[in-house]
Parts: structure tokens; C-alpha cells; sequence
């Protein structure tokens, strides 16, 4: 199967992230690009911050970009982001921050230049919503959280 063509998309670098990478893949599988810090800053446990990248990017009309936390700084040190995956809109010009909260139960720092999170672009689908008096029925119906466990 080929690959589909890459995205273009601009990328616009601020002065406090002179000397830093380019979100990138880290392999040719990977779906997402990681980015970095551009400041140092230490969390408490259980606190939460904003983690400023030094880059804005201008997201194609008809795609989002989603921030998801990088699996090694999750399971590792407990830093994750506390809405997963965040969602960046293709209007959106200011710079990109990662939210991200400290659930260990020490201190940890994240350095400048550390690989912070991941970005994943996808397709946005446009939907016109229609009220109708009764959905259809399905074999699962209304049940919600656990129903379909057996």
C-alpha cells in the first residue's frame, strides 16, 4: 500500500525556540511527530502547566491536529496531558502548548528540547445535524458505560 501524499503545512518558529527540531517522526511507522519544550519547568506532583513549544503551525483546512502524551514520560514519570488527545483547529495561529500534569508523586522537570508529546493530523468530517423525534433502534439501544461486557 503507498503512503499517502504529506500534508503541507507551515510551520512558523518563535525566537525562544532558536535551535530546536522540527516536529518530527522518530520512524518511518510512526503517526506522530514529536515536539519539544522551549522552556525548562518543574512540576509538583499533581500539578499542572503549560508547556510552551516556540512554534505555530497553519493546519490545512479540513484536518485537525491532535496533542497526545508520548508513552515513555507517561508510564515512566507519570507526566501525561490532562485532556488526551487535545485538539489544535485548522484556524488556529497562535503558538502550540502542551498541557501537562505531574501524577507521580515526586517532583520531575522537563528540560528544553525534551520531547514532550506528539502531534497526529487527521481528516475533520463536516456533519449537519437532523432532529428527528426517535433514533433508530439498534441491539444495544441506550446502554452506556459497561453494558456490553459480558
Amino acid at each position: 500500500m503507498r503512503p499517502s501524499a504529506p500534508l503541507d503545512l507551515q510551520f512558523a518558529r518563535l525566537p525562544h525556540a532558536d535551535g530546536l527540531p522540527v516536529p518530527s517522526r522518530q520512524t518511518e511507522g510512526a503517526a506522530g511527530y514529536d515536539i519539544v519544550s522551549a522552556v525548562d519547568l518543574t512540576f509538583g506532583s499533581m500539578e499542572r502547566k503549560l508547556v510552551p513549544t516556540g512554534f505555530c503551525i497553519a493546519i490545512p483546512a479540513g484536518y485537525e491536529c491532535q496533542i497526545r502524551p508520548r508513552s515513555g514520560l507517561a508510564y515512566k514519570h507519570g507526566m501525561t496531558l490532562p485532556n488526551t488527545p487535545a485538539t489544535i483547529d485548522s484556524d488556529y495561529r497562535g503558538e502550540i502548548q502542551v498541557p501537562m500534569v505531574n501524577l507521580d508523586r515526586e517532583p520531575f522537570t522537563v528540560t528544553r528540547g525534551m520531547r514532550i508529546a506528539q502531534l497526529v493530523f487527521a481528516k475533520v468530517e463536516v456533519a449537519e445535524f437532523r432532529e428527528v423525534r426517535q433514533l433508530p433502534p439498534t441491539d444495544r439501544g441506550a446502554g452506556g458505560f459497561g453494558s456490553t461486557g459480558k
